[in-house]
């Protein structure tokens, strides 16, 4: 997403004083305490990390939705986001939950999971398959008393028995970003037909639970009889609202709606999932997918180029109102997006010469000539957000941090670090004279045009991308990186090589961006653990292995209140900023949507998601004057 963490770093987590830390900060507990605080209590509806549920057993839909949004339509977009192996720009497998293969975005429409999470409140879950759940009084058994009304499209019961077997399934060969998060899954336990238990190690935090509550569920007797590892493209047996419609490899796919589907009138599920067809378009290039977006081959479009919503968006069907522009709120972390190094490289190991890389990148110059000043720079890997650290560490991020302090450099007990500001020419002689300077302290000396290193090699960086809109943003960062003397260049590959790249690490720098939930979950050991960084498809691509970050994210997950969570989360971002293992891009606080004016959508939409092809849904009058009804 898989090697195994050596005793000797466990010893050191223990040696530097990670398991003293809870008692130094009342409330900032162990994973286990934390676990233990939602225990008993009898079967509940939800399930909440920390504090009350919004919603009582008896409601009738989400607060965010429209229950009377009619049925039918179709929403055809290019993905803005996914997950695991899925990959925006082209598929060759149907199979989204393991590492082989590029599957295409939304499979997860396909699947019931067990909760689905309430998207205005940040880390809620309420029942689907599940009606209720138990928790055990020392909150290692979760368990989850089944709807018997649950089916698969084929019309067979979905039982206990699947449920099991998908959960030790997915932990055994699942995508890494899966089957590393659940690890502390011990077992999945049938006790009756529609009642599971779910036994975790003790070790696991309180989120494990909702992680786990929130995979997909397969069919026992489907996956006996084909192979789970192996990506196919033979549509799955599934039981979620829609199943795989039409498709055509690498070009569409069409998630058809399941008229019957048995879910469809259950609170969690009322006003959403309102589209007979969700159609996905797949382009390599990002220009080729706006022309189709101006022709009305594709009708929503998030836009995420800068150029294109300054200076683009004055075609015809602009002027005359068919096609609308609009702004929402973006109200999740903005979390983390730059050009990440690969510091498994050994020419990246030494983080001055990481840093060095960030005063070759002027942010204030492409702002103003590249982004027509539609973007503010990312500081943080908890950017918009409230566990993003600023300013020197409060008394309660020292008590964390103190005990690290040999390990750490001096800067982290110092202000937050801050990307350096140039004077916007594009060519800031002050900052490259700086970069020079740590370049030097690590070893480097210039030999004419050239930078060699103490290997006596010149210092070489290919950025890798799959996008040739990013060519232009990255050359000027590769002009100022020539004037330092590192040959520096852009490697274009197609969408399944970038992705495959990734997964093995085979790259200098790429270019990514991730996101996080207001509550951190184990996810977060994908994008920052070390063992993450020892295996193949994970999040952590830059090859983060510090075991002080895996302490404090030990300590971020185990705590038992949302305060003591977000002083973790600041002492953790302090950390990885004085890493330097990123040069931070940029990030917006909303999202730029522009549509062909044929949609509803609710007018308070969720702050912790922007799930449009739940929640929108097709206004018939205005697409039949648009001449796009049926």
């Amino acid at each position: 997403m898989n090697a195994v963490t050596s005793p000797s770093r466990r010893q050191l987590l223990k040696l530097t004083g990670a398991a003293g830390i809870s008692a130094m900060v009342p409330g900032l507990a162990g994973p286990a305490l934390a676990a233990s605080s939602a225990a008993g209590a009898g079967a509940r509806h939800g399930l909440s990390v920390f504090g009350e549920l919004k919603y009582a057993p008896d409601f009738a839909h989400f607060n965010y939705v429209n229950p009377a949004a009619p049925k039918g339509g179709k929403f055809i977009f290019q993905a803005p986001s996914w997950a695991y192996n899925q990959n925006a720009r082209t598929f060759n497998s149907f199979n989204s939950f393991i590492l082989k293969g590029d599957a295409p975005p939304r499979m997860e429409l396909c699947f019931d999971t067990l909760m689905v999470r309430a998207w205005d409140e940040p880390d809620a879950m309420y029942g689907l398959l599940a009606e209720t759940v138990e928790i055990s009084e020392d909150g290692n058994i979760y368990t989850f008393n089944l709807r018997p009304e649950a089916r698969f499209h084929d019309g067979s019961k979905l039982t206990a028995e699947d449920v099991a077997f998908s959960l030790l399934l997915l932990k055994a060969d699942g995508h890494p970003l899966i089957s590393q998060n659940i690890q502390e899954l011990q077992d999945a336990e049938i006790l009756e037909e529609y009642r599971v238990a779910l036994h975790f190690s003790g070790k696991q935090t309180v989120q494990l639970p909702m992680v786990v509550a929130g995979l997909p569920i397969f069919s026992k007797r489907y996956y006996t009889a084909y192979d789970f590892k192996q990506s196919t493209l033979t549509a799955p047996l599934s039981s979620g609202p829609y199943k795989v419609g039409k498709h055509a490899v690498g070009r569409y796919i069409e998630y058809k709606r399941v008229a019957n589907y048995w879910g469809k009138d259950l609170p969690v599920l009322v006003g959403q999932r309102n589209f007979d067809i969700v159609r996905i378009d797949f382009y390599r290039d990002y220009q080729v997918g706006f022309e189709a977006f101006k022709k009305g081959e594709v009708t929503y479009r998030e836009e995420f180029s800068s150029k294109i919503w300054a200076t683009e968006y004055n075609f015809p069907a602009v002027e005359d109102k068919r096609v609308v522009r609009d702004q929402f709120p973006d109200g999740r972390p903005s979390g983390a997006q730059g050009w990440f190094i690969n510091t498994r490289l050994e020419k990246f190991k030494d983080p001055r010469v990481r840093r060095a890389l960030s005063y070759a990148f002027d942010f204030e110059w492409s702002n103003k000539n590249l982004f027509y000043d539609l973007y503010q720079r990312t500081q943080s890997f908890f950017e918009n957000s409230d566990m993003k650290s600023e300013g020197t560490p409060s008394p309660e991020e020292l008590v964390l941090l103190e005990p690290y302090r040999k390990q750490l450099p001096e800067s982290v007990f110092k202000t937050a670090y801050v990307q350096p500001v140039s004077d916007g020419s594009g060519f800031d002689r002050t900052l490259l004279r700086e970069a020079s300077k740590l370049l030097k302290e690590a070893g480097y000396e210039r030999d004419g045009a050239k930078l060699i290193g103490p290997d006596g090699k010149q210092l070489t960086i290919e950025f890798l991308n799959n996008s040739q809109s990013f060519e232009r943003i990255t050359n000027p960062f590769i002009t100022n990186l020539e004037r330092l003397g590192i040959e520096a260049s852009f490697r274009l590959v197609d969408p399944a090589q970038y992705q495959s790249r990734l997964n093995n690490y085979d790259f200098d720098v790429c270019s990514r961006r991730y996101s996080l939930s207001p509550t951190l979950s184990e996810t977060i050991r994908t994008s920052w653990g070390s063992k993450a960084a020892e295996t193949p498809g994970t999040y952590n691509i830059a090859g983060i292995s510090d075991p002080v970050i895996d302490a404090l994210m030990d300590k971020a997950l185990g705590a038992e209140t949302r305060e003591q969570m977000v002083i973790a989360a600041r002492a953790l971002d302090r950390v990885l900023r004085s890493g330097h293992y990123w040069v931070p891009q940029w990030n917006k606080p909303i999202h730029t949507v522009a549509i062909w004016d044929m949609f509803g959508f609710p007018e308070n939409p969720p702050r912790y998601a922007f799930p449009i092809e739940d929640l929108w849904w097709m206004n018939q009058e205005k697409a039949e004057k648009l001449g796009k009804a049926g």
